[in-house]
């Protein structure tokens, strides 16, 4: 019986993605350094500040008008409309905040946007099965998980690290050496760009975007690409003896079988 492994587009073994939050000036600086070394993140915004409050105190919002362009690469994902800390909302609220974020970020896109980051890291069980009914189809929390898995709740997704971690480069050092082709393995950070204005240290994001970007052994993903090829790759129907596989999804996904690779095209049933 031939040996199937699921891999990641390419045919890599290796995933890495990232997650922004609030939309602040300092993303241009961010996406700017992401470009350069071919790395794609998530941003989550909140639409309702974009419009109503696009200065406070401390940082100033990215306008509407730029965010299409600004962002282009990347994934746009929903952050609420407000802001609020989600547990303590009625669920009522809760809906409201996700579809009026989703709503004006749509408007800018023009295409569904599915992905989520808590405010404030805060989310119930409740909360999770109201977000599945409203078209969100995972959400991050701020809880680490230094495993370099991929998710087991999409809707309780725990990054590797924060980019505030004093660890994040030794993590980022074992993530580019791992070698085990055997394993799926994913590494995950998040923060807020202003963060590097305020404690001026961009040159942490810096380097580390120079020591994991650009590596031939790494897909370079936004979040919703991760969940949508890993539920496409779950719908593989293979037969018995893994002498073929049909992939009913509209995804090509990628295989290892036999340490050879192979791509099953959307709609194909390939012999292995």
């Amino acid at each position: 019986m031939k040996k199937a492994y699921i891999s990641f587009p390419g045919g890599c073994s290796k995933a890495l993605t990232m997650s922004y939050d609030d939309g602040k000036e300092e993303d241009r600086r961010l996406i700017d350094i992401f470009n350069a070394n071919g790395i794609k993140a998530t941003f989550n915004l909140n639409y309702g500040l974009m419009v109503s409050d696009p200065v406070n105190k401390d940082h100033v919002r990215i306008p509407v008008a730029d965010i299409k362009e600004l962002y282009k690469g990347h994934e746009i994902a929903t952050h609420t409309y407000t802001h609020p800390t989600l547990a303590r909302c009625p669920l009522t609220e809760v809906a409201y905040e996700i579809l009026e974020d989703r709503k004006g970020l749509e408007s800018i896109t023009g295409k569904p946007v599915r992905g989520h980051a808590y405010p404030n890291g805060s989310y119930s069980d409740e909360i999770k099965v109201l977000f599945k009914e409203l078209g969100i189809a995972y959400a991050r929390v701020t809880a680490t998980d230094t495993s370099f898995s991929l998710p087991v709740d999409p809707y309780e997704w725990k990054p590797t690290a924060h980019h505030n971690d004093p660890e994040l480069m030794d993590k980022a050092q074992f993530f580019v050496d791992f070698k085990k082709y055997q394993y799926l393995k994913l590494m995950y950070v998040w923060g807020h760009s202003y963060e590097f204005a305020d404690r001026d240290n961009w040159d942490v994001i810096e380097r580390f975007a120079e020591t994991v970007g650009r590596k031939d052994d790494i897909w370079y993903a936004t979040n919703i690409e991760i969940i949508d090829y890993m539920d496409a790759a779950k719908r593989l129907q293979f037969g018995a003896d893994n002498g073929f596989v049909y992939n009913p999804s509209a995804l090509t996904v990628c295989l290892d079988i036999d340490g050879h690779f192979a791509e099953v095209g959307a709609g194909e049933l390939k012999e292995l």
